[in-house]
């Protein structure tokens, strides 16, 4: 599970690792439609699918996160009565919109949940935001799966 306390930091490329560096240029050219999976971008930049995999959610291009407004969040859940209802009801009151939403059909007690939010009108920060959805009991895990268009 993530942490509560986790943060978030605008960092300067130039001191980012190189193996941070290679995932932003990875994802880069798979959004752009350069490459035509992940096996033949990491090749091309001369990355590990595991270091791309490991730095693959963590990292975006400070453009994207400020131009596009718009964030997919990925739920992990116990699956209980209203819990989708709570979470919808967080996400509205920090001035998020709901784009859309995904959930899959729950397995053991556990659904995936897929959330698209347009953050304009966003009141609070995100990863305040993400601290509230952690908080949750029944939220087993959380994570910004992409930012943008």
């Amino acid at each position: 599970m993530a942490q509560i306390d986790e943060k978030f930091y605008l960092v300067r490329s130039d001191v980012l690792p190189e193996s941070m560096r290679k995932t932003l240029e990875v994802k880069e050219l798979l959004e752009r439609g350069k490459v035509s999976s992940i096996h033949e971008a990491v090749k091309q930049v001369d990355l590990s699918r595991s270091a791309f995999y490991k730095y693959r959610d963590t990292v975006f291009p400070f453009q994207a996160m400020v131009k596009e407004r718009m964030i997919t969040l990925f739920f992990y859940l116990e699956d209980r009565t209203g819990t989708l209802s709570d979470l919808l009801h967080i996400v509205a009151k920090a001035g998020c919109n709901v784009l859309t939403i995904h959930q899959t059909i729950p397995l053991q007690g556990k659904a995936n949940v897929t959330l698209s939010i347009n953050t304009s009108f966003m009141n609070i920060e995100i990863d305040q935001l993400l601290q509230q959805l952690k908080k949750l009991d029944f939220v087993i895990r959380v994570e910004i799966l992409s930012s943008g268009a």
